[in-house]
């Protein structure tokens, strides 16, 4: 296992929920959601305008979105981030069809940590704990945060975006959190929302108390995967 590191400059947990007026300035608005490229902002509705139900409604128009402060931030995502999730997924559902602990959801699991933010973890695993009698709710987004998220990261997610969002996962209840660097190959295991264990292709992920037993190399996830031209 790689040396344990801290990431510094945490973006603090948001507090809940108070409607923030809408900004004044591109500018205003791009630092209000982390810096992330203009590209993934939609500007309808306008910015801190949007609600939950306009979430639904741009997937309906096949735009996967996160609501953030009243704005529709486009997914970052490509084909093979999307590819490592898919398999990831597999490989959980593989190991609960033996250890029925909970259920797993994809990139399109929408979950509200709290009112007014809508977020879609690439993968998700919420036990069975979550759940009164295991039943489902019948909902389009979950209130309810998971107990293990997945965010596989793209070139237009920024340091401040996930440090906002791991804040938010574990400030719902999240127990861990895993960030995926494609190009580096290699997985952060957060435990809380600065502490990590870095596990590179020659090492072995585990799931912990939210997992028990489940072990994935983090090589077979890679190779599985394929090899992608740079």
């Amino acid at each position: 296992m790689l040396e344990r590191r801290a990431s510094m400059n945490i973006t603090p947990l948001p507090e809940p929920p108070t409607v923030l007026a809408p900004p004044r300035t591109v500018r205003e608005l791009l630092k209000r959601l982390d810096g992330i490229p203009p590209s993934r902002i939609l500007l309808q509705p306008p910015p801190g305008t949007a609600t939950e139900q306009d979430v639904i409604e741009a997937e309906t128009r096949g735009r996967i979105c996160e609501l953030v402060d009243g704005v529709l931030v486009e997914k970052a995502m490509g084909y093979y981030e999307d590819r490592l999730a898919m398999i990831l997924g597999y490989y959980f559902e593989t190991f609960l069809d033996t250890n029925d602990l909970g259920i797993v959801l994809g990139g399109g699991g929408m979950m509200r940590p709290r009112p007014g933010l809508v977020r879609m973890p690439d993968v998700a695993f919420y036990a069975w704990s979550q759940f009164s009698d295991r039943l489902l709710p019948d909902e389009q987004i979950l209130s309810r945060t998971p107990d293990l998220a997945v965010e596989v990261l793209s070139p237009k997610n920024t340091k401040l975006e996930m440090d906002r969002k791991r804040g938010e996962y574990f400030g719902g209840g999240a127990q861990l959190v895993w960030q995926v660097y494609p190009r580096k190959r290699l997985v952060r295991v957060y435990t809380t929302v600065d502490q990590f264990d870095e596990f590179d292709e020659d090492e072995t992920l585990t799931g912990g108390a939210v997992l028990p037993g489940f072990t994935l190399s983090v090589g077979r996830w890679f190779q599985r995967a394929g090899q992608r031209k740079e």
